[in-house]
Parts: C-alpha cells; structure tokens; sequence
C-alpha cells in the first residue's frame, strides 16, 4: 500500500529452476496428432539466487491487514461497466439461450471433463451458442443501476470482457466477436479464420483449431483497481474461474466439449483481438465444440 513498507515475513523458500530451464508443454491423453511444445523458462538473476519470484511478492504484499485494508472511493472516476465497439463490421442479435430442459446438476458435475478432441466438420447452431454465453456473463436480475450476472464478481465490478473465436458457428462469418451482455448481442470486429493462428498462440494446442469456438476472457483493469487496488488481479484471475467454470458445466449440459487453456502467448492473442496487453489484457481461453469420440486402444 502506498506509504507503508511491506512487512517482513518468513517464507518457504522453492528451489529455483536453473537457469534455461524447459518445460514440455502439452498434457498426456492429447488426440494423437497433437504436438507439444518445449518452452525456456527464464527467472532474473536475483529471481535465481535468492528462490522468490514475482508471485510470491504479489501474494505476500497484497495480502489484507487490519492496517493496510482503509481505502476511499472516487465515484467520479468509477470505471463505465460496459465495452462497446464504435464501429463493428456489423452487429448480431442472439436468439434467447436454449434454456428450457432441465439438465440433473449432480449428474452434470460427475461427467464434467477436459475435452482435447473435437469433430471439427459439424456447426454449432447460434442458439446454443447464445446459451452459453447467457450461462457464462448472462445478466440474470436489475436493482437501481446494478446488473447481476450468472457468474459472481468481486464487488459487482465484472471486469471479465468475452470475445468469440466463432470458426464453425451456423449464422456467423468466421471472425472475432464481442459479446455485450447488457444487449445480449455480438459486435463483429474482426473477419477472417484464425483458428490456426490462436492455436499457435496457445503453444500449438491443437484442439483450438478442430473446436467450433473459442472462448477469449479478457479483463479491463481498472474497473478492479478502481476499488481493489493491486489485490484486484486477484480477484480478476477468480472473477475468470468462475466465468470457465459456468462454461464447463453448461457445456456439459448440453453435450458439447470444452477446454479451458491458461497457457498461451498473452501479446499474440492481445494482438489478434486488438487489444493494448495493458489496460485490457487476455488472461484465459476456452475451446468449445462437439466432441469427438476417440476409439479405445
């Protein structure tokens, strides 16, 4: 907190890597035909010597002390909750979210799975494609000025920002979609096919390029900080499992496949979306699509 030094604390020190250290990207049980990929991990010198890294820092110097929890709210500088596009290629209403049959919640946590191999030739109707985003951001009730959402958000901030890969998606040019919840619409902002390219992006995890969408979860920083301060990227990373974890279990629900993916090239994705990396960042991924089934042995 500003003004105030951290206070010392006693840690348990991990072995730092050596310096160069690769690590093998990719998951045993990927499809055949699946590549891994070998990435170089480099700490700072200091980093090495002494066995500490930036998370560690971040989580002693964030943590919350009946000292260093007072903080004021400037109401004039409150972020706007919403995101819109000044000049999308187009704008697409969504049909309501499919969300009339019942699925057994307890039936659908024990078949809730990773899925690394989709059926890349079958579309994905946009209604279910609409019940899932209703599942994952859907604003569920209004009081005053404030929205809820299906998924929670430290303090109602919702700083979590949804934009489609749609590679197979029945109604919708294959592209780079915007989601608004609070028009329940899609912005189209980007045309073209980058299935491949968001693959490479995520260290060549194949199934991005089968999948009939991928879910990209951005955040706007500020509408944390704004009263969190730097705990905020706490709750941002949270904010974003809970988003995933609605993902997977609609998913499930409705019979399609989903992977969520953490590993990826943050600028490369930043780029592909035409974000700065700074004040809106990517920080998760989400395949979604049919999956295929693999024959046993």
């Amino acid at each position: 907190m500003p003004g105030r030094s951290p206070a010392k604390v006693q840690v348990n020190r991990l072995k730092p890597r050596s310096k160069g250290t690769t690590i093998t990207i990719g998951a045993r049980g990927k499809p055949e035909g699946t590549r891994a990929r070998e990435v170089s991990v480099k700490g700072s010198e200091k980093e090495r010597r002494e066995g500490t890294g930036i998370g560690e820092r971040f989580h002693e110097e964030t943590k919350y002390t009946a000292e260093r929890i007072g903080y004021t709210l400037d109401w004039q500088r409150m972020p706007e909750p919403h995101k819109d596009y000044t000049s999308p290629i187009a704008t697409i209403a969504l049909p309501a979210p499919l969300i009339g049959q019942a699925a057994n919640l307890w039936d659908v946590f024990g078949r809730r799975r990773s899925t690394r191999a989709f059926s890349p030739a079958q579309n994905l109707p946009l209604g279910l494609l609409s019940s899932l985003l209703w599942s994952t951001q859907g604003i569920t009730a209004k009081e005053g000025e404030w929205y809820f959402r299906a998924a929670p958000s430290a303090g109602g901030l919702y700083p979590i920002e949804t934009y489609i890969l749609a590679r197979a998606i029945e109604g919708l040019e294959p592209g780079i979609y915007h989601f608004r919840p609070h028009l329940f619409d899609l912005e189209f902002i980007k045309a073209g096919s980058f299935a491949t390219v968001l693959a490479e992006a995520a260290l060549g995890q194949d199934m991005i390029r089968e999948a009939q969408t991928t879910f990209i979860w951005t955040a706007i920083v500020a509408r944390s900080t704004w009263k969190y301060r730097q705990r905020a990227y706490r709750y941002i990373y949270i904010d974003a499992g809970h988003i995933a974890q609605n993902l997977y279990l609609a998913g499930t629900a409705a019979g399609l496949g989903v992977c969520a993916v953490g590993a990826f090239f943050d600028d490369q994705v930043n780029d592909l979306i035409g974000i700065d990396g700074a004040e809106e960042t990517t920080v998760y991924l989400a395949s979604v699509g049919w999956p295929r089934r693999v024959k046993a042995g």
